[in-house]
């Protein structure tokens, strides 16, 4: 059993998302938005720090995952969404967990099986996967598909190691 926690970072709206992933099966926890507004930025971080924070100690998350810096048309907005992810990183090793990173071509192509979906189909197959009456906001849709996006490569590498193992195991006969 895993519980693991998914940070779609942003410097107006940070989105979480917690999921129960065990034996193949997925279950919903709980999902938001830490809502930013304009205070000034060194502002902004703090609520970031503190939101995930809170979030971490709420929901006692084993693994910690979060999409990635992508590169933006403006600079100034990829400095400001890396700070963002600063924000949350530290939070999550300020508690001792590890972190995992994934772009959100990666998280896009494990969610949707296209790495180039749309806002609308992530939200889509978030619900689904996790059995949801209604699409989570934008943000907590996309922090959920980070922490899917875990899921799934963990179980992939489990996976792989186990295929290794039984190679090896042939081998050695």
């Amino acid at each position: 059993m895993s519980i693991i926690l998914g940070i779609d970072p942003g410097s107006r709206i940070t989105g979480y998302g917690v999921i129960r992933y065990t034996k193949n099966q997925f279950q919903y926890l709980g999902s938001g938005c830490i809502r930013l507004g304009d205070a000034p930025l060194p502002e902004r971080l703090i609520k970031i720090f503190h939101g995930v924070s809170e979030i971490i100690q709420q929901f006692q998350p084993d693994s910690f995952a979060i999409e990635q810096v992508f590169l933006a048309h403006n600079p100034d907005s990829a400095l400001k969404l890396g700070q963002a992810r600063g924000a949350a990183i530290v939070a999550a090793g300020q508690a001792n967990l590890q972190v995992a990173e994934f772009s959100a071509r990666q998280i896009k192509q494990a969610v949707v099986g296209k790495g180039n979906a749309e806002k609308s189909q992530v939200q889509h197959m978030v619900s689904h996967i996790l059995k949801l009456n209604k699409r989570p906001q934008a943000d907590a849709a996309d922090a959920l598909a980070v922490a899917l996006c875990y899921a799934h490569t963990r179980q992939s590498l489990v996976g792989l190691a186990g295929q290794a193992s039984k190679t090896v195991r042939r081998r050695l006969r």
